[in-house]
């Protein structure tokens, strides 16, 4: 049990929950391991004991390079209760990569996998002194049981409040950490400031099963699990994202929630009818969708499939623009929800505000939530405004009514013959045609035109790519595009660059055609 005052007890959290309601189901992990409040408490009470007796202090932090599973989610706790931050690290960085966040964190200890702690021997040398690993031996780590063995299962004496930084995705340039002040209150104080996002959901405390299917090193599958978990919902862990596997968990474990992005939406769909008939899926009360663009006929085909539940809102790391409502969804096709009066701005390049219908950089008020790129005052500076509002690079459009429309990021923006040219707009009309798995449009340079719109095709299975397709899928854009935004060049891939959190990766296919010339 934690010590944990009289005042904090009143707030939902894991760790009051770990003596209220010890029984209680907390984790199903990978391997159907089920991990109950009271078990868990123990077990973070002993690693956040133990990482204080290593020499870590008040603001300190602790990197984690874990695949997901029950091991995270106790690092990420204990730390939280401590006062130190918690890095997660993406699992699928070389060890250089994972070596620049580790270091560029300024991680005292860390705690990985023991296949990842393996991928790191070669920067073994540029790592801390305390290395930790789970699931089996490693040269050079110490085993994660011995750790534990260090702390005390008892109340934790002179708990304050944590934080989780986490990085960029790094998709253009080196990714940052999006850190936030540590506030001298208690971690049940600190963790309530998330509750009114999630009760706008409609997400209540107590009863719940939220599933876990996409990388917990990402922000919004860690945000939400975590936050539910506090709340006293039991979260099922996948290790991946696997769409049977998912619908199959949904109807075992009677799940109400899970989060997950637009590519997993398309998995979802594209499961054959029978196959999704074959699940109960009636126990979801939400699904949450975000991380990139969301086709508007793939979200009707979810609704149509789910029924009320599919939510959609537009955020980053960095912070909250807007949610919309399945209702919301419904009434106004493609919007990514209204955002409160005051909360976001849409300025044009000299931070002027832009008249309505016309589109803008994105700005979102941080407010208490503020946060600095860590170690990186230049880039803090040009994002973060001194009125706390912030922008990521989102580009977008408010209409008459005050919803928002996401366009595309501006590092992506096409100008084409001097005509703006969003790629999302056009990636989504064509993943409407019957061939297409996914797609990517991308700007390469013209002699004529600046940039040339260029469409790089994933197939579905048993399509083969031919110049007549190519040109169907012309006819096709010129049916429902205007011609400045139709592809000027198709060309066809057997799979799309994509992190394993859904975002697709046009700097890699531009990097690609512009080296290949």
């Amino acid at each position: 049990m934690s010590e944990v005052s009289a005042e904090s007890e009143a707030i939902p959290s894991a760790w009051v929950l770990a003596t209220r309601r010890p029984g209680k189901c907390a984790l199903i992990g990978t391997d159907g391991q089920r991990v109950t409040f009271g078990e868990l408490g123990e077990k973070v009470n002993r690693l956040s004991g133990a990482l204080l007796g290593l020499g870590l202090a008040h603001g300190d932090t602790v990197a984690s390079v874990q695949h997901n599973g029950i091991t995270h989610f106790e690092v990420m706790l204990a730390a939280t209760q401590a006062g130190l931050y918690a890095v997660p690290v993406s699992t699928h960085l070389t060890a250089p990569e994972a070596s620049y966040i580790i270091k560029d964190s300024g991680a005292k200890v860390v705690i990985a996998s023991a296949d990842l702690a393996a991928r790191l021997a070669p920067v073994i040398g540029e790592l801390p002194e305390h290395l930790i690993t789970v699931g089996g031996p490693v040269d050079g780590w110490t085993d994660y049981a011995e750790l534990l063995a260090t702390g005390d299962p008892g109340p934790l004496t002179g708990r304050t409040a944590g934080g989780v930084m986490l990085y960029t995705s790094g998709t253009s340039g080196r990714p940052k950490g999006v850190q936030r002040a540590l506030w001298p209150v208690s971690p049940e104080l600190a963790v309530s400031g998330i509750l009114p996002l999630l009760q706008r959901f409609g997400f209540r405390s107590g009863a719940g099963v939220h599933l876990v299917c996409a990388p917990l090193y990402h922000s919004a599958p860690l945000t939400f699990s975590l936050n539910l978990l506090h709340m006293g919902h039991t979260v099922v862990i996948h290790g991946k994202f696997d769409a049977e596997a998912v619908a199959a968990a949904i109807a075992e474990h009677r799940v109400t929630s899970t989060h997950i992005v637009p590519t997993h939406v398309h998995r979802l769909l594209a499961l054959p009818p029978g196959t999704r008939a074959g699940f109960d899926t009636s126990s979801l009360e939400i699904v949450l969708v975000a991380g990139a663009p969301f086709p508007v006929h793939e979200k009707k085909a979810l609704l149509d499939w789910l029924g009320p539940v599919v939510w959609e809102y537009l955020a980053a790391t960095e912070g909250v623009c807007s949610v919309v409502s399945p209702q919301e969804a419904i009434e106004h096709p493609g919007t990514v929800g209204r955002p409160t009066p005051g909360m976001v701005l849409l300025l044009d390049d000299d931070g002027n505000e832009v008249p309505p219908t016309a589109a803008g950089t994105i700005w979102f008020q941080t407010g208490l939530a503020r946060f600095a790129y860590h170690g990186d005052p230049d880039k803090t500076a040009r994002s973060v405004r001194e009125d706390g509002f912030a922008t990521v690079g989102d580009i977008g459009r408010l209409d008459g009514d005050g919803y928002l429309y996401l366009l595309d990021r501006r590092s992506d923006l096409i100008i084409s013959g001097g005509v703006n040219v969003y790629p999302a707009e056009v990636e989504q009309w064509l993943l409407t045609h019957e061939a297409v798995a996914d797609a990517a449009v991308i700007g390469l340079p013209d002699p004529d035109w600046g940039a040339a719109v260029t469409a790089v095709v994933e197939l579905r299975d048993g399509v083969a790519a031919s110049s007549e397709l190519a040109r169907a899928l012309d006819e096709h854009c010129r049916d429902g595009l205007a011609g400045p935004k139709c592809p000027q060049r198709y060309e066809f891939r057997t799979v799309l660059p994509r992190t394993p959190t859904g975002k697709l990766l046009r700097r890699a296919l531009r990097d690609e055609f512009t080296e290949a010339g």
